[in-house]
């Protein structure tokens, strides 16, 4: 009997401290999509342009990045006078152009198919992460230079590498005080630095609209800084679509 109540006991603890971190977990980024500027503003969002400089072996290179809530997307580069569209997605094709030959060509279906469900991220990851078949889960407090975070593992639907389903986790780690994420980590699932993970941080967030943007990113040695964004802007839709 002492051990049925004992067994009892043991299965409340845990059940009740899953519970708690589940709840912790809702809790950060609930305050997290609060603190940005709320739900019913990020669902009014159909679209964003960014204009960025991104620092490349000492030059400033001019970028700019549209992506729309249908899953379309592009990144231009100005590149000494020449405008280069390093990646497009019109919903069905990707392509990219050829640096060598400044020729638009398509990636393939697997690659197409991995930008089509990154789209889901859009205009947040976080935000209304439930309806997008992902899952959060809280890992803890870290402390990095100084600094406390709340750790939180977004798990989001599988992406295919090799014609391989592989999983798809991204660790954000959010400032104790703004409950503003700072820093993300994700593992490299393929090329020379496979296994390895991936670094990205973010700061000076800025508002945009009433909506809060990092306006300096870092991703995986990659300086880049924000100059201006522009919320559901007016595109030209030719800009998505492959130039044969």
């Amino acid at each position: 009997m002492n051990k049925r109540r004992a067994f009892i006991s043991l299965f409340l603890l845990i059940f009740v401290g899953l519970s708690v971190k589940a709840q912790t977990a809702d809790e950060i980024i609930s305050t997290y999509i609060k603190n940005i500027g709320g739900a019913e503003k990020l669902k009014n969002i159909t679209g964003t342009k960014m204009e960025m400089s991104v620092n490349y072996q000492g030059m400033d290179i001019p970028v700019e990045l549209v992506q729309l809530k249908e899953g379309k997307i592009y990144l231009k580069i100005n590149f000494q006078g020449q405008e280069i569209t390093q990646m497009a997605f019109d919903g069905t094709t990707a392509w990219s152009t050829n640096f060598m030959t400044l020729q638009a060509e398509k990636m393939d279906d697997e690659m197409a198919q991995n930008i089509k469900d990154e789209a889901a991220d859009f205009p947040n990851p976080m935000y209304n992460y439930l309806a997008k078949g992902f899952s959060i889960e809280y890992a803890g407090k870290e402390t990095k230079e100084g600094t406390e975070f709340y750790k939180i593992k977004l798990t989001k639907k599988p992406a295919t590498v090799e014609g391989q389903k592989v999983d798809n986790i991204v660790f954000y780690y959010f400032d104790t005080k703004t409950y503003l994420p700072m820093m993300t980590e994700t593992e490299v699932k393929s090329g020379p630095a496979k296994g390895q993970i991936s670094t990205s941080t973010m700061g000076d967030y800025q508002a945009v609209d009433g909506v809060l943007f990092p306006f300096t990113i870092n991703q995986a040695g990659q300086s880049m800084k924000v100059v201006k964004i522009t919320l559901n802007p007016t595109v030209d839709e030719t800009s998505f679509a492959f130039k044969e």
